[in-house]
């Protein structure tokens, strides 16, 4: 991922085929609709940002022919350069979490991606399948933490014996599994962008961070240094939404991206963050 920031600097760029967005796009919700939102924002996205992050159940929504769009999505995004983190927040137990551990992680599957979103809320010790594929086979996986919708607060900033909060609790857990890693762990955290300062101590994470949030959801990247500090070491940016709206000119998109992409290296490029480029696994 190191060498993907270097070159097309630190943005997530998110394919979410939502149903507003492909009537906005002027294509009907069907699967063949789906087909030419996602490939036509892949066109345009793989070849300027360093990560895509198909949201999996916008193409699910579509049966087997959403998934199918999907593989080529993943294949597509590939080819033109870009390294694909698969949004399917994924978590269950045992042998369940095996199957999707295969499905998502496993070179062999026409899914694995690079990295996928995981959910550790069915305990933290449950996503050991999905840690140990990803590291033997290079990918990554990145554990839900702190996240950017309202309902989130409540459990996720819940009080846990240890007087910790659960979102913390997770930081800490992947921080163990991030010890002693140079120059990061391959084990991140998603923590949203709209998150309130001060709610989560990153400081012994040493993994990155996915940090969604931006423009649909309110954040801008000023926000990025009161959530994280002068430090942006690991933080990587996503915007979804906010970008698509953007099309379906490719030109308007391609625009869009660019200029989101700007704003996010200037904020990256400040005194005491310049080294956030040389960080990432």
């Amino acid at each position: 991922m190191a060498e993907k920031i270097r070159e097309r600097g630190p943005l997530c760029a998110g394919i979410d085929p939502h149903p507003g967005l492909l009537d906005a796009w002027g294509l009907e919700r069907t699967p063949a609709g789906l087909e030419k939102f996602a490939l036509s924002a892949v066109e345009v996205l793989a070849a300027e940002v360093a990560v895509v992050k198909p949201q999996s159940a916008f193409f699910e929504a579509h049966g087997a022919a959403g998934i199918a769009v999907l593989e080529r999505v993943v294949t597509e995004a590939r080819l033109a350069g870009a390294l694909v983190l698969l949004d399917v927040k994924r978590g269950d137990i045992g042998s369940t979490m095996g199957a999707y551990t295969a499905a998502y992680l496993d070179g062999h599957s026409a899914l694995a991606a690079d990295a996928v979103t995981v959910s550790p809320y069915l305990g933290f010790g449950s996503l050991a399948p999905a840690v140990t594929a990803a590291r033997e086979q290079g990918r990554g996986v990145f554990v839900l933490a702190r996240t950017s919708n309202p309902e989130a607060a409540g459990l996720q900033n819940a009080l846990l014996p240890n007087g910790k909060t659960v979102a913390q609790s997770i930081v800490d857990e992947v921080a163990a599994l991030n010890a002693g890693a140079e120059p990061l762990g391959d084990v991140g955290v998603v923590v949203g962008a709209t998150v309130a300062p001060g709610e989560l101590d990153l400081s012994a994470l040493n993994g990155p961070v996915l940090a969604p949030g931006f423009g649909a959801q309110g954040a801008t990247v000023s926000d990025l240094r009161a959530l994280f500090g002068a430090d942006l070491r690991g933080v990587l940016p996503a915007s979804s939404r906010d970008l698509l709206r953007r099309g379906p000119d490719p030109a308007a998109l391609r625009a869009g991206v660019r200029e989101v992409r700007a704003l996010i290296g200037q904020s990256l490029d400040e005194p005491g963050v310049t080294q956030q480029r040389e960080a990432f696994p």
